[in-house]
């Protein structure tokens, strides 16, 4: 991470309570979990996303999510990134991630978008890639029909998936709050590493 005076942390998901509870809205309980963890709520409203400042491991972060839905997800972030001066490198997007299995946390930075759609518009937005991102398995539903890929990730937790979903949860806030206190290579080290 540089030295901008804020970091950003942004879950990806899409707004209203038909998504809420949905594997592709894990990037928004990740935040969520990271707020309520500062005891905070994050209810405030900028750029087209909600969002809340934390003071986290001695940083000063906004935790974001944008309400423009998952594809148009990049330009909240730009605008708040923008505005706040904060440098891509200084920002981590949690979102959901099929080419994982479900609960299964992988850190990566400066990669392409692997075919998420809301990764895409964020480097679209940035005309980079040198964001950090927190990929959370959600596993594939197998078959290779869109509309199959596009019911799973809209579709709700699975009671296997609900077992374990807390702990999901958690481990990708853990992610977050490593990288901030010790840096994205020993975050890397540590979680890409587990079984």
């Amino acid at each position: 991470m540089s030295d901008s005076k804020f970091k950003i942390i942004a879950g990806l998901g899409n707004p209203g309570k038909n998504y809420a509870r949905t594997r592709h809205n894990i990037g928004f309980l990740v935040v969520e979990a990271l707020a309520s963890k500062s005891r905070l709520t994050i209810d405030k409203s900028r750029f087209d996303s909600e969002y809340v400042k934390a003071r986290i491991k001695g940083k000063e972060v906004f935790l974001i999510k944008p309400l423009t839905y998952m594809n148009k997800s990049g330009f909240p972030i730009h605008k708040f990134a923008s505005y706040y001066k904060v440098g891509m490198e200084d920002i981590i997007i949690v979102h959901d991630d099929m080419d994982l299995s479900f609960g299964k946390i992988k850190i990566v930075k400066s990669r392409g978008h692997g075919g998420h759609n809301g990764v895409r518009s964020i480097i679209d937005a940035f005309g980079k890639k040198d964001c950090i991102r927190i990929r959370v398995g959600v596993g594939h539903p197998g078959s290779g029909s869109t509309k199959d890929v596009t019911g799973h990730v809209l579709g709700h937790f699975s009671p296997e998936e609900i077992k374990i979903l807390d702990h999901c949860i958690d481990s990708a806030r853990d992610a977050c709050l490593h990288i901030l206190e010790n840096g994205v290579t020993s975050a890397m080290n540590l979680i890409n590493t587990r079984r």
